[in-house]
């Protein structure tokens, strides 16, 4: 067995999906090869997510298990990539002693240097953050598939006080369009279907003087069959040339996700949220507006410090008048290092508990509400593969990232796209019976139904 086998593990959010690939596309370069086995692995590493504590807890219990196997290996290198391994350092390192390697999310090009050093029984750390790097000239390693997610920009300068992020990724800056476009001319011809640009906020994004429109635009231009998501917006900087951007093109998906946070001015001031909610509502409906039929997605948390009932209720009352799709819903967790956790943590856990619930429990009727709406209409779904469930049955996405479950027929390849007609619903789920099956071609495809 090579020395030279790695096996990767990765936690968290899309970011840190398309770091893992950066990080493989790096090491491929250098000879390594990918194991999706531990047990046969020389090199163990976790690309981790500091944004709330269980997250963090989960990979401190995984880390458990391969000491384990590093009992019985001897040889087996262990490291910790991304958010945690800027924040816990010296925890993970010198008082735990679990691991031999940590490397931020700016030193991922040093890491096979890294690894060089683990192997000769030293401690391989890489955590310097970068106001430049953003792997712009690394070709990511991708196994064929449907879905490509890709980073245009790194770091965050919003500074939000219960945010680690500016911390452990660093501040914001920008992949050049071109290179960008590139790749997703690559993706293209290699058959993907969808792809998502990432960027903690890519509101923010700037090459040169083109701003997030100007790259999203250009991206779909790319292959009018190909659609284009991207994730995630701030409200500060949503633009009305973003929004007609989305609406002036076909094939990026009429689908925001808006993190709102709170529905409390006062709360959003403490969070340094930089907008009002009379600001986010005016968004809002003015997408209505512009981008028909668009819907959106949010994130709530519960509980933040100084939270009052009153404040709480302020959030329910903004996803009633919204009504998103789905939202991301967490209950306040502190995390070291930022201005929050300073503040006195005051809501009672029991308190966060309630609260989170009733968000959840009213964002599932909503989302029931709004599915029940799409019966008897029809909609576009780019088919994933078999269903969870069924092989009997497929599943795919709608345009608004709804999952939409159909019956198999041997017409429908993975990767297709489908026109299907909505007979059913629950909160999560669309059920459908297809209209249309559209040739590999993409001839007379149109990508809203």
């Amino acid at each position: 067995m090579s020395k030279n086998n790695i096996y990767i593990e990765t936690y968290g959010c899309q970011m840190n999906l398309a770091d893992t690939e950066i990080v493989m596309g790096i090491l491929k370069n250098n000879g390594y090869e990918i194991t999706q086995n531990a047990e046969d692995a020389n090199v163990i590493l976790i690309n981790t997510c500091s944004v709330r504590d269980n997250a963090e807890q989960r990979i401190y219990g995984r880390l458990g298990n391969f000491k384990t196997l590093k009992t019985e290996k001897p040889g087996l290198v262990v490291g910790i990539l991304g958010c945690m391994a800027e924040r816990l350092k010296k925890d993970l390192i010198e008082e735990k002693k679990i691991v031999d390697l940590v490397v931020g999310p700016d030193e991922y090009r040093r890491l096979p240097e890294y690894l060089n050093v683990a192997f000769n029984g030293e401690k391989g750390i890489g955590v310097k953050l970068s106001r430049t790097e953003t792997y712009d000239d690394i070709t990511p390693y991708r196994e064929d598939g449907l879905q490509a997610w890709l980073s245009v920009m790194r770091g965050c300068d919003k500074f939000c006080t219960y945010c680690v992020v500016p911390f452990t990724r660093g501040r914001e800056r920008s992949r050049s369009l071109d290179s960008i476009v590139e790749e997703i001319k690559v993706l293209s011809k290699r058959g993907f279907r969808e792809v998502t640009l990432l960027g903690q906020n890519v509101n923010s994004y700037n090459d040169n003087g083109s701003d997030f429109a100007d790259l999203l635009s250009a991206c779909a231009a790319v292959d009018p069959k190909m659609r284009i998501r991207f994730t995630t917006s701030h409200p500060q900087d949503l633009s009305d040339k973003l929004l007609y951007t989305i609406a002036g093109k076909e094939n990026i998906c009429n689908y925001i996700h808006l993190p709102v946070q709170s529905g409390s001015n006062r709360i959003l001031k403490l969070m340094n949220r930089t907008y009002t909610i009379e600001h986010y509502m005016g968004l809002i409906e003015k997408a209505k507006k512009i981008i028909p039929d668009v819907s959106f997605s949010t994130d709530i948390i519960a509980g933040f410090p100084g939270e009052t009932l009153e404040d709480h209720l302020m959030t329910l009352e903004v996803m009633r008048q919204v009504r998103y799709d789905g939202a991301y819903m967490f209950k306040y967790s502190p995390r070291e290092g930022t201005k929050a956790y300073k503040m006195e943590d005051d809501v009672p856990e029991e308190t966060k508990v309630k609260r989170l619930s009733e968000i959840i429990d009213l964002q599932q009727k909503i989302s029931h509400e709004l599915n029940q709406s799409l019966i008897g209409k029809e909609e576009i779904v780019l088919v994933e593969g078999f269903s969870r469930k069924s092989i009997e049955f497929l599943s795919g996405r709608t345009d608004s990232n709804k999952v939409a479950i159909f019956p198999r027929s041997e017409k429908i390849k993975e990767g297709s796209y489908v026109k299907v007609r909505i007979n059913g619903a629950t909160s999560g789920t669309l059920f459908a019976d297809v209209v249309e099956v559209y040739p590999e071609t993409g001839e007379n495809l149109h990508l809203t139904a």
